[in-house]
């Protein structure tokens, strides 16, 4: 029998839920054809099939939630021409990260420090159990894998396990898995264990707070000038260009273990789409290139993906600027979050009819205000201001 274990899906991901399975027991498989669906925090999988065979057991069912490299499938495998495959799959899931699926780097990538150190604890001991993400956020927090309790399935150590030891503030009941430190629900309540992009969205969330320093500044664009029927997330992506140029340390990474941070000339700009199931941020790529009628048809595009959860892995990744419009629902200014290693994020208000002083005269005006939030690690107020500023200059044109 060929036991196949939950592939690494990439990203730095150390779980995935089970959406549906498109085998059972008895069904013959060739490799590669798709067996089931997964649901991770960033998009839905398909995982195909490593072996041709016939498939004598399913160890999850729709709903459950597994870690990387837990028992997925059993399958017969048809001696011929699955035999090179299926060793190969074996051999790789053999490691405690399961199986790869494609390529897609991951938080150790190019680090030949990370990968000098894997080297020496192969060398000079037993290898710990422990999820990929686990082990890039211990080496980034200084945390030994070797002194922690794993309680992932089999002992395995998950993020929850480094995080309980390794950031500010944790403390032993932290150390607990969700299942065992939930309290008793008042009358009437439900506990419901957070799941796919609502965990994900704690866990950035966490990160961004341990990790930036923020700081927020806002202001109003006065939209006077405007003809009808404007396109309020095109203007402001174009604006976002436009403060780019003004300032182009906004639109960048920070390194704060290596105190550096990288500029791109690329805008690409992470777009927060709220969904049922949480928050997704697609990302639209090379804003400074596109035209208007580009921005909105890339726009509705990523939006339409991203509620279905169509969206894939690589349009979750990498952007270098965050946009948020909660402002299309209701609010006026936020302090919208800033997730590294991006350093800066802009919010845009809900546009209202304001009573302004016009020279000696009482006008109405148009206006949409701004909230720009930013790591102050890496960027000064007046760069901020600045920014924030060209923005303004360039929503306040008539064109």
């Amino acid at each position: 029998m060929t036991v196949f274990k939950l592939p690494d899906l990439g990203e730095g991901l150390s779980e995935a839920e089970i959406l549906r399975w498109h085998v059972k027991v008895g069904d013959q498989i060739e490799v590669d054809a798709p067996m089931l669906s997964v649901e991770t925090a960033k998009a839905v999988v398909e995982v195909p099939s490593p072996v041709s065979g016939t498939i004598t057991a399913l160890h999850a069912q729709p709903g459950d939630r597994i870690e990387i490299g837990a028992p997925l499938i059993e399958f017969a495998a048809d001696a011929a021409a699955s035999q090179a495959a299926a060793r190969a799959t074996l051999a790789a899931a053999s490691d405690d990260s399961g199986t790869v699926v494609g390529h897609m780097p991951g938080l150790a990538d190019d680090d030949a420090t990370a990968a000098a150190l894997e080297a020496a604890n192969a060398v000079t001991g037993p290898r710990v159990r422990a999820v990929p993400a686990a082990r890039a956020l211990a080496r980034s927090l200084g945390v030994e894998v070797a002194t922690l309790t794993g309680t992932g399935r089999g002992g395995l150590i998950t993020l929850d396990d480094v995080m309980a030891v390794g950031l500010p503030g944790s403390n032993a009941a932290s150390k607990m898995h969700p299942a065992q430190s939930a309290r008793a629900p008042a009358a009437g309540g439900d506990v419901e264990v957070l799941r796919s992009l609502r965990r994900a969205m704690a866990q950035s969330m966490s990160l961004s707070r341990d990790s930036v320093m923020a700081c927020s500044v806002f202001d109003d664009a006065d939209l006077h000038a405007w003809g009808a029927g404007r396109d309020y997330t095109t203007r402001v992506l174009r604006a976002i260009t436009a403060g780019v140029r003004t300032e182009p340390g906004l639109n960048a990474w920070f390194d704060g273990k290596s105190q550096s941070r990288t500029l791109f000339e690329q805008i690409d700009v992470g777009i927060a789409v709220d969904t049922i199931d949480g928050l997704l941020v697609p990302v639209i790529r090379h804003v400074e290139k596109r035209s208007p009628a580009q921005l909105r048809v890339e726009l509705d595009r990523l939006k339409r993906a991203a509620r279905d959860r169509t969206v894939g892995g690589e349009e979750l990744r990498n952007f270098t600027f965050m946009l948020s419009n909660f402002g299309s629902m209701a609010g006026r200014y936020a302090t919208p979050i800033v997730v590294p290693p991006a350093v800066a994020i802009l919010g845009t208000g809900r546009v209202r009819r304001d009573v302004i002083a016009a020279g000696e005269r009482i006008e109405i005006h148009t206006r949409m205000p701004l909230s720009l939030t930013f790591d102050h690690r890496v960027i000064t107020g007046g760069e901020a201001v600045r920014f924030l500023g060209a923005v303004m200059a360039d929503l306040e044109l008539p064109e």
